[in-house]
């Protein structure tokens, strides 16, 4: 079953074959109509009309030229690749011939004895609508389309004319794919449609086969919707995802065959053109999912979180700044690679970084308290790796600032204590004022001895 036998499917509940009498030996699938349409030397005999198939040289076809003498299955044909005339000549338009075509690609090859009545029966009311006086010979009279409608399935022959007009080709179909690139491991929406060429009508009901580079989807071959179209996931699992589409058109012609020996006023025959393939291919590019940098300041003594400090986010070398997934520098609004700054907890977070991609971050300066052991010239740093949809968890530690404490109290001086930010200044009258147990206190032992001596001579 071709692609265009598939899209429309149950089209009509087809009438009961009729059987006649004056089937032509090389009749196929038809039916005759009766009473005949009447014209000027129509033979005494006929009783009937034959609208169907002729067998001719081993094939099934249709004729066209209304009247003109039936075919014989030896009758040699040769191909006429002029354009489509009726059966005065006269040219046909486009919009018509690709009907025709359509008709005989979707319809042509029946079995059914009414379906090919039907075929022909639309045939001749394309190629011989003129004028049907009884009074014209068979080459000048037109065909009775009223009158053979009688004998027919009229809902059939209105539901083959209506898919005819809806979506006779020639064909134009399109995949588009999503605006943004894509991320690699998630799916995208991309768009297939279908239309007709020369309107832009939406065509349904059309199978599209899917071939994906780069990518994956659910199903190789989807349907057109009402609208012409369809919406696919495709999930790339490479940089440069690549759809393409193929789908079976009609051909924006039928074959036409006219009769070796001009002179015997045989018809012409058509057949389907055949099915017109078409293909088309949309592209774009998918990237790794984007990566997290969570860098923690702590006190290298307690390994508690340092709030407010800065840290600059690099590149590997320290200097250039990092790259976004979208591509562009990570800055800031200086313009230079990005500062961020440790919350209260001592952490700073840096999403959609584009992966996988080497980044440092370097300290700016020395949070307070902690800048005895910092160099600016080479500041601390961090470095790693961020890969896709991951988060890089990066740790700097600062080492807090030696504290100053008490070194030595000088014999009745005024002894300075000092740790850090705070200084103490001694009285030195309160100091002799609590005596040798001061002394022992601050672990003055020379003092005591001295003073038993002192007393000893007195």
């Amino acid at each position: 079953m071709t692609g265009i036998t598939m899209m429309v499917a149950g089209l009509a509940v087809l009438a009961p074959a009729t059987a006649s009498a004056a089937k032509p030996d090389n009749g196929g699938a038809g039916l005759t109509t009766a009473p005949p349409q009447k014209y000027d030397g129509m033979p005494k005999d006929q009783a009937d009309d034959w609208l169907g198939q002729y067998q001719v040289q081993g094939k099934a076809v249709y004729c066209i030229r209304w009247e003109f003498n039936a075919p014989k299955a030896d009758t040699k044909y040769v191909p006429d690749d002029s354009d489509l005339t009726d059966k005065w000549g006269n040219k046909l338009d486009a919009p018509t011939v690709a009907q025709i075509s359509y008709l005989l690609l979707r319809y042509g090859n029946t079995t059914d004895n009414m379906q090919a009545a039907v075929v022909a029966h639309l045939l001749h009311s394309y190629t011989a609508k003129g004028d049907t006086s009884p009074g014209k010979g068979f080459k000048d009279v037109g065909y009775d389309a009223d009158l053979h409608l009688k004998s027919l399935d009229q809902a059939l022959v209105t539901k083959i004319q209506n898919d005819v007009t809806a979506n006779y080709g020639p064909w134009k179909a399109s995949v588009t794919a999503p605006t943004d690139p894509q991320i690699i491991g998630a799916a995208g929406k991309w768009t297939i449609g279908v239309t007709r060429d020369a309107d832009g009508k939406a065509i349904s009901g059309v199978p599209v086969k899917l071939t994906v580079t780069d990518g994956k989807v659910d199903k190789d071959t989807v349907t057109t919707s009402a609208d012409g179209k369809v919406v696919v996931d495709v999930t790339p699992t490479g940089p440069n995802p690549q759809l393409k589409i193929d789908v079976t058109g009609p051909a924006a012609k039928p074959v036409v065959q006219k009769p070796e020996d001009a002179s015997a006023n045989l018809q012409w025959t058509v057949t389907t053109g055949g099915e017109t393939p078409i293909s088309e291919t949309g592209k774009t590019t998918a990237k790794t999912p984007p990566g997290t940098v969570k860098v923690t300041k702590v006190d290298s003594k307690t390994n508690a979180g340092l709030a407010g400090v800065q840290l600059r986010i690099t590149g590997k070398d320290k200097t250039a700044a990092a790259v976004k997934q979208d591509g562009t520098p990570l800055n800031g609004a200086d313009g230079k690679p990005l500062v961020v700054t440790t919350g209260a907890d001592g952490t700073a977070t840096i999403d959609n970084i584009q992966t996988p991609q080497d980044i440092c971050l370097v300290e700016v300066a020395a949070p307070t308290g902690y800048d005895e052991n910092f160099n600016a010239s080479s500041p601390p740093s961090a470095c790693g790796s961020v890969e896709p949809g991951k988060t890089l968890a990066l740790q700097l530690a600062n080492t807090p600032n030696t504290p100053t404490v008490p070194v030595k109290i000088p014999a009745g001086g005024s002894p300075m204590v000092a740790d850090a930010a705070t200084v103490t200044q001694l009285d030195p009258a309160a100091l002799a004022g609590v005596g040798g147990l001061v002394v022992i206190a601050l672990g003055g032992v020379g003092l005591l001895l001295r003073r038993r001596r002192l007393g000893s001579r007195g």
